[in-house]
């Protein structure tokens, strides 16, 4: 466990009786209380997660749009000051090096924040491709991040800083905001399919700030939450995860993120050919959605079959604390992908029910 990285609130998980596991080379919690306990926190009112072992990049110079239209697949140019993105990241033949949020500071600075599995690799593709001016820095383990999603995670947020966090919309971002005394960045964005905000600051202001929002919450009921329900919470809400959704064998359009490439954008970027060739023709396999008829969990790498013809395999499954169902994502053969499709899933040693279903599984309620 001792080659474990770990984040600057290491020290307060015990605090709160976190369960750490290791979670691509973190050691991070993957529960305070239950899994189900936070998730339904944060479905209902709110929850406090870590997220600082993710990665910052700051691309900086006059030709750093140019270079990110050539690196991304979503249009760059679109993106005005104070405004995030969501994007992927492709190699020539389509296949995903990572899917990331982009947040544009000015024309001539932006910040990339990518998964903390490919902080490395990220970094080293894109510095083996920058050109002119740009310039590229690492500052990951000088930033610390701190999400609080749900309902209430505006009205507690805001009882801390004379910023009117109301003024910040979805995918929108303010820079030098105060908390609490902690200058940060704080965006609209997140990966539970609830309303909240990403905090970005100094990692020495890290526990302070964890310490403040969770006091500031106490009357709401907010609870610090672990990778557990970080999972369930994006997964029923149809956000992928790098490496089981998306990979280097697995593209954008395949895993269901179409909506982020733009292969009509004027700049050329890798991948180009490939995921236009996908987009306007389709794809040999799509991710679907799952519902188990049998009794039994789909977990990620399981088999599925169609008789004796196996048409793909499950990339994430869990037992969905909001709808009380085994669900999974999967995939298939597009022959297969249909809603209604009857298919069946090798759980151990035996062949389980199961139907192709839409997605999302969950959606947020209007207010």
């Amino acid at each position: 466990m001792t080659d474990l990285k770990r984040t600057p609130l290491f020290d307060v998980y015990k605090e709160h009786g976190a369960k750490t596991i290791d979670f691509g080379g973190w050691d991070l919690p993957v529960q305070f209380s239950s899994i189900k306990e936070e998730h339904e926190a944060v479905r209902e009112r709110a929850g406090l997660f870590d997220v600082s072992h993710m990665g910052e990049i700051d691309v900086m110079g006059n030709d750093s749009l140019a270079f990110l239209q050539k690196m991304m697949t979503n249009d760059v140019s679109l993106l005005k000051d104070g405004g995030a993105q969501y994007t992927a990241m492709c190699y020539e033949d389509g296949g995903t090096v990572d899917d990331l949020l982009i947040y544009k500071k000015s024309d001539t600075h932006f910040l990339l924040v990518v998964n903390a599995s490919n902080i490395e690799k990220d970094y080293n593709w894109l510095d083996a491709h920058k050109f002119g001016d740009t310039e590229l820095h690492n500052i990951s383990s000088d930033v610390a991040q701190l999400a609080v999603q749900g309902p209430s995670a505006e009205s507690i947020l805001q009882k801390l800083t004379s910023t009117d966090l109301s003024e910040i919309k979805f995918f929108k971002f303010k820079d030098d905001v105060e908390i609490n005394h902690v200058k940060a960045l704080v965006s609209r964005t997140g990966y539970t399919g609830e309303d909240g905000f990403e905090i970005y600051c100094a990692s020495g202001d890290a526990s302070s700030l964890w310490a403040a929002i969770l006091e500031a919450g106490k009357e709401e009921g907010i609870l610090p939450c672990g990778l557990g329900s970080r999972d369930t919470l994006r997964f029923e809400a149809n956000l992928p995860l790098y490496g089981q959704e998306l990979s280097k064998e697995i593209t954008p359009i395949e895993a269901g993120i179409g909506f982020a490439v733009k292969p009509n954008k004027e700049a050329d970027f890798f991948g180009k050919a490939v995921l236009k060739e996908q987009k306007e023709n389709g794809t040999a396999r799509k991710l679907v959605g799952l519902e188990m008829v049998d009794k039994g969990i789909p977990r990620h790498g399981y088999e599925v079959f169609n008789g004796d013809e196996q048409i793909g395999e499950v990339t994430t499954g869990t037992q969905s604390p909001t709808l009380k169902k085994n669900i999974g994502w999967a995939l298939l053969k597009k022959d297969f992908a249909e809603p209604g499709t009857e298919v069946e899933v090798q759980v151990r040693k035996k062949r389980l029910k199961a139907i192709v279903v839409a997605t999302p599984f969950y959606k947020r309620p209007k207010k």
